[in-house]
């Protein structure tokens, strides 16, 4: 996926997500590999309420998929983990 379609795909209708996203975007995407690159764009197909549950330790996804990806951005967040 280009730059230009993952930039505005991590821009969420929730500023808490954006301040994620967009980081993790500009700073660790570009070091992923290309399964995990695609984790990703499966993860801005999901609903920002569930992805900011999962980013939040909330809860995880039920996807294995999807709990590999989360677990990288939570992991290059910055926030506490609650683990």
């Amino acid at each position: 996926m280009e730059r230009n379609r993952l930039f505005w795909g991590s821009r969420r209708g929730m500023l808490e997500l954006d301040l994620i996203l967009l980081p993790f975007l500009d700073n660790v995407y570009p070091t992923l590999g290309e399964e995990d690159k695609l984790r990703y764009q499966q993860l801005l197909e999901c609903e920002d309420q569930d992805m900011f549950a999962w980013l939040l330790h909330r809860h995880d996804p039920e996807d294995v998929e999807l709990q590999r990806i989360v677990k990288i951005v939570r992991d290059n967040t910055g926030m506490p983990n609650d683990e």
